[in-house]
């Protein structure tokens, strides 16, 4: 996502660098900024408040000491991209018994499968969710809401072969009461936003009913569409937020730059994938900083945190100590690394990897290319093979290598490197160890090397074992 404009505004940014900002060539970076706004689809008249605002503040603002005319001008680009998309995460709204979400949208908008993934994360932060099919006109709706509820584990209420969805959506309310569900998403028919009659069905639910939040679903696709979808959405029914969708396909970003500033709506969710784990809350101050190539630390971590198993964690941690690392645990990390998406999207939430969007694209794409060719090669070994490694003999594997269609080579490649990788997490891990019974020892270096080998006298052979292994990993 944005990452053409991303490569455009840090381009422009650079160009400032070890320069005086004067008003020539401020006037020359705005040209510039605004040209990549426009194509990246952003609507035009947000590029015009943006573009003012960004050299009011510039001719304004005293530089500061220290401080070069390229950072001075990459805090005011980020000012106003926080600015521009909604300043700040506005969570959603969990008053009511049960809470109501309802979620709206045009056919297409991926509208279904946004419900289904709320309830994934609603699910995950605690709460007791139920999906309401209340799309009585979509052949399939119902089934294909009935399907990702099964797969998510979610339970999905239906009426079966009613039309009236006010007396759904009530029948729903009692069932939550009933059965302790306190949230329900109203997974409510695609419309156009010209069609009198459903609007109206929508308009009946929110005068009945008040849902705490209705949340216009917008594929992120469509570029300046979205503005007006939102903005006539909004006039008839009042949104109280937005989720875009298909984020992860949009390398321009013109819909999310544009339609939080003319709608006045806040952008509360965001799909950042095809898994059902993919929607994040959105945060405006963390996006700007990606779109100017700073990264996301933050986003990173709570990413980990979220897909990363402790216990399956400290048990590879105790592999790795002992060299017991197998293929099957080397496939599971694998796994839990592409819980975090895509390696090209994980590639731009790192601060400082000034890499650009083709780049990035080749190492993600070589990089999952790689990942597929390993599990391949690993699941052409027989149980006994993938626990353990020590029994690749030169037969073993050439009977993998016919059995999976690559070559002898590639197959012995990839073992070594394995090997290697096994080695290197056990020294260090003996490195970690050493250095802890250094800290132990009260600044005894050479007590704490000592300890470090096993309690090994430190004789000449001990010390070149040392020095060679901070050579290895320096």
């Amino acid at each position: 996502m944005f990452d053409s404009l991303s490569d455009k505004l840090q381009s422009i940014i650079s160009k400032t660098r070890n320069t005086e900002l004067t008003q020539e060539n401020m006037q020359d970076a705005l040209r510039e900024i605004r040209r990549a706004l426009l194509e990246a689809d952003v609507n035009l008249r947000v590029v015009k408040a943006f573009i003012s605002s960004i050299k009011d503040k510039a001719e304004g603002e005293n530089v500061l000491q220290g401080v070069n005319p390229s950072q001075q001008l990459v805090k005011i680009v980020h000012d106003e991209l926080v600015e521009l998309l909604g300043k700040e995460l506005i969570p959603l709204n969990f008053d009511g018994h049960p809470n109501i979400i309802m979620m709206l949208g045009l056919q297409g908008s991926g509208k279904t499968t946004s419900s289904a993934k709320l309830a994934v994360k609603l699910k995950n932060e605690k709460r007791n969710p139920l999906l309401v099919a209340c799309d009585v006109y979509r052949p399939a709706a119902i089934t294909q809401l009935q399907t990702l509820g099964n797969e998510i584990g979610v339970e999905v209420f239906t009426v079966p072969d009613s039309k009236d969805v006010q007396h759904i959506v009530q029948s729903a309310i009692n069932y939550a009461n009933e059965k302790g569900f306190n949230t329900i998403i109203l997974d409510t028919a695609g419309r156009l936003q010209i069609d009198t009659e459903m609007m109206a069905e929508l308009l009946i639910i929110d005068r009945v009913f008040n849902p705490q939040e209705k949340l216009l679903v917008v594929d992120a696709m469509t570029g300046q569409e979205a503005v007006n979808v939102a903005e006539n959405f909004d006039a008839q029914i009042g949104l109280t937020g937005l989720v875009l969708t298909k984020l992860d396909g949009d390398s321009r970003g013109g819909a999310a730059l544009s339609i939080a500033y003319c709608t006045g709506k806040p952008i509360k969710l965001t799909g950042t994938g095809e898994k059902l784990n993919a929607l994040e809350n959105f945060y405006p101050e963390r996006m700007a900083t990606r779109i100017l190539g700073m990264g996301d630390i933050v986003s990173l971590v709570e990413r980990a945190q979220e897909v990363f198993d402790e216990k399956q964690a400290k048990e590879l941690e105790e592999k790795m100590a002992k060299a017991e690392f197998s293929f099957n645990d080397f496939l599971k990390m694998q796994k839990q690394m592409q819980m975090f998406g895509s390696m090209g999207n994980l590639l731009g939430m790192i601060p400082g990897l000034n890499i650009g969007k083709d780049d990035r694209d080749k190492i993600s794409h070589e990089g999952e290319k790689q990942f597929k060719r390993i599990e391949v090669f690993i699941q052409s070994m027989t149980p006994e093979e993938r626990a353990n490694p020590a029994l690749l003999n030169s037969s073993r594997k050439k009977r993998i290598a016919k059995g999976c269609g690559m070559e002898l080579a590639e197959l012995n490649a990839f073992v070594k490197q394995f090997e290697q990788m096994r080695m290197m997490m056990k020294g260090m891990h003996d490195m970690k160890g050493m250095f802890g019974n250094l800290a132990k020892m009260g600044g005894n270096p050479l007590a704490g090397l000592s300890k470090g080998f096993g309690g090994n006298k430190l004789d000449h052979k001990t010390m070149k074992k040392a020095m060679s292994m901070v050579r290895k990993f320096k």
